[in-house]
């Protein structure tokens, strides 16, 4: 069998990968070893609560977002955030700290310490670092802002984005945009007023789902590609031929295609390119993303006492808490539970506790309840409890990451043809993902119309 390209993976990545790529023409074949499609993006109902088990939200401020929803007719199911999104909510001192949502909540609330908030303004006066070399985040944070900013504000924000440690994670690769501010202007504060002085934009964030959930999203881009996916297939080798690749599918045959995409976990690319790209499946087994697990519990609205007019709460490292932080789900967006009840969502391990991610689903769910008890008032027994397991949970952007990315966005380089995409190129965020995928499928059409001119002028010159 022969296809233009093999995409490897039917996550969100390699399917939006595909999708582009079949619309501009090309034959696209989708290989998956689980029996289903969407990898980490999964919804599910249980009993009129919506379960995410992986990502539940789209940043409507990446382009992409918006531009994929409207091209797949899902517009008329998106879904805001619902009013009831009113704080910010960190952990201090074994109580929820309330943070109101602004530029400057953190200096209104009283989380920090007076002290802390002097210090973040010595942003202004501090002089850049010259040297230009990688830091991690908390090294970053804490000489722009002070210890106590770096600690309880970036730490906890990291753990959520990343299920990772500020001490340990690159700047460079996380927040690249605070970097460049600090180069440009010498302070990171100062830059933010020239940009928005000259009109420029700041991260930021609007989030957005859809009515069934973020699972939409790769349910509908297999229903266009439907005919072009093939799941439970296991890959097992692949090679250079003499018109592209030769993909060995074990007792399912083999695959002939002139592009590849691998859109799999990182761990998984470096054992699928070991033989024909070395250098690039060194650089993926040097990603590492340590277990993490979600329990998702629903209850009667009477029997939690705190307001959850919020997206969750986040906790610092030194805390000393179990979970890494928790979504109020039903808070977020409508239809996540039944009328006079709520959802809420703890996640669990991490860098930060790889082994309480491992634990059975039956103490993870003791370990949530008994956090949710302390922290937002759950009494009583959920209604609903459910346990996800993810083994490999969110790549780890580790001081010096955006050298592998290097080596990893080369590929084609070594070997024309062959293409990665995923979530450890430039973050785990669906948007973000999405972002990764069409720049790699749009290179590999280059490719591939390059390779067809080729063809062409070989077959006129015989």
């Amino acid at each position: 069998m022969m296809t233009d390209v093999a995409v490897i993976g039917a996550g969100v990545s390699g399917l939006a990968a595909a999708y582009d790529l079949a619309g501009r023409g090309h034959r696209v074949t989708v290989l998956e070893r689980q029996a289903r499609t969407g990898g980490s993006a999964f919804s599910k109902y249980l009993g009129g609560f919506l379960m995410e088990h992986g990502p539940s939200t789209m940043n409507a401020h990446v382009p992409v977002a918006e531009e994929i929803s409207r091209e797949l007719g899902l517009q008329a199911q998106q879904c805001e955030l619902g009013a009831g999104v009113r704080q910010r909510y960190l952990v201090s001192r074994g109580k929820l700290a309330a943070i109101p949502i602004g530029p400057f909540g953190l200096f209104t609330a009283g989380y920090l310490s007076p002290m802390a908030k002097l210090r973040m303004l010595a942003d202004f006066l501090l002089p850049q670092r010259s040297d230009g070399k990688d830091e991690t985040v908390m090294d970053f944070c804490s000489r722009r802002f002070g210890k106590e900013f770096a600690e309880r504000v970036i730490d906890p924000m990291v753990a959520g984005i990343y299920g990772g440690r500020a001490s340990e994670l690159s700047v460079l690769a996380i927040f690249p945009k605070l970097v460049a501010l600090e180069r440009k202007y010498g302070s990171v504060s100062l830059g933010i007023m020239h940009r928005r002085r000259e009109g420029g934009k700041m991260p930021g964030s609007r989030l957005f789902s859809w009515r069934d959930g973020i699972a939409t999203l790769p349910r509908t881009l297999a229903q266009h590609l439907k005919g072009n996916i093939r799941t439970g297939i296991n890959v097992r080798r692949i090679s250079r031929g003499p018109n592209g690749f030769d993909i060995d599918l074990g007792n399912q045959g083999r695959l002939q295609a002139i592009s590849v995409i691998i859109a799999t976990q990182a761990h998984v690319a470096a054992q699928l390119i070991g033989e024909i790209d070395p250098q690039a499946a060194a650089a993926a087994g040097r990603i590492h993303a340590p277990p993490l697990a979600v329990v998702f519990l629903g209850f009667p609205r009477r029997n939690v006492a705190h307001p959850l007019d919020g997206l969750g709460f986040l906790t610092s490292e030194v805390e000393n808490r179990q979970v890494l932080g928790a979504q109020f789900s039903s808070t977020m967006f409508p239809g996540r539970a039944p009328e006079r009840h709520v959802a809420v969502s703890a996640y669990i391990g991490g860098a930060r506790a790889p082994d309480l991610a491992r634990l059975p689903a039956a103490d993870l769910i003791r370990l949530a309840r008994s956090e949710f008890a302390d922290l937002i008032g759950a009494a009583g027994d959920p209604i609903v409890a459910r346990v996800r397991h993810w083994p490999v949970g969110l790549p780890q952007y580790e001081s010096g990451h955006q050298k592998l990315i290097e080596e990893l966005g080369t590929t084609d380089k070594r070997l024309e043809g062959l293409f990665l995409t995923g979530n450890y190129f430039a973050g785990p965020s669906v948007a973000v993902c999405l972002s990764v995928a069409r720049r790699t499928a749009l290179a590999a059409h280059s490719y591939l119309e390059r390779a067809s001119g080729v063809q062409i002028r070989q077959s006129v010159s015989q």
